[in-house]
């Protein structure tokens, strides 16, 4: 049987981004399939009562280093995004579409990735994110009518749901089995979790 590490995130998340950088070297070198499980953060720290870390300005200030180190660890390259925070609705809908559509997925997470942490561009602006999703080779009004399919939102929100009753509070969150880790600071959990 295929070992497998389910993956919490959201865009806004850089710490989301810098687990999808690190992330699949872990899972390829013990065998592990990832299964990708997009969430909108917002509901989970309304459902929660957590909030964002950079709500708090010490930490926030301190989280401009601490991802950097982080970035540098992984070889992963990483600016902050000066138009942070960024609505991720649209986006994090547009995940879960994507799935369902087999092979775009992955060139899809990797787009939206890239444009919000590494090169940083206002994915909030309509206008900005469609020049992003032609760019990477999706048609942009497909996208607009995918993520405006109600199947599509409905599916976001019972994500976002499934992941509250799982006693997910934050992103990145993995599970290997009914093991929980927060944080991509957890990956070596999750390392040992998937060797065990």
């Amino acid at each position: 049987m295929t070992k497998t590490v389910e993956f919490y995130f959201d865009f806004g998340s850089p710490y989301s981004y810098l687990a999808h950088k690190a992330l699949p070297a872990i899972a390829a070198a013990r065998g592990a399939q990832i299964v990708w499980r997009p969430m909108l953060l917002g509901g989970v720290f309304k459902a929660t009562g957590n909030h964002s870390p950079a709500e708090i300005p010490a930490k926030s200030k301190w989280m401009d280093d601490d991802m950097q180190r982080w970035a540098a660890r992984y070889g992963a390259p990483f600016q902050r995004n000066p138009h942070f925070p960024i609505n991720t609705l649209v986006l994090m809908r547009g995940a879960v579409g994507m799935q369902l559509r087999a092979g775009d997925f992955a060139r899809y997470v990797d787009s939206v990735f890239h444009a919000m942490w590494a090169e940083p561009r206002n994915l909030g602006d309509p206008e900005e994110f469609a020049a992003v999703l032609r760019a990477a080779g999706f048609d942009a009004e497909a996208f607009l009518a995918l993520v405006s399919d109600a199947a599509v939102k409905e599916a976001l929100k019972n994500q976002t749901e499934a992941a509250v009753a799982r006693g997910v509070f934050g992103a990145p969150t993995f599970f290997v089995g009914k093991d929980m880790f927060w944080g991509q600071d957890r990956l070596d959990f999750v390392a040992e979790a998937l060797a065990g």
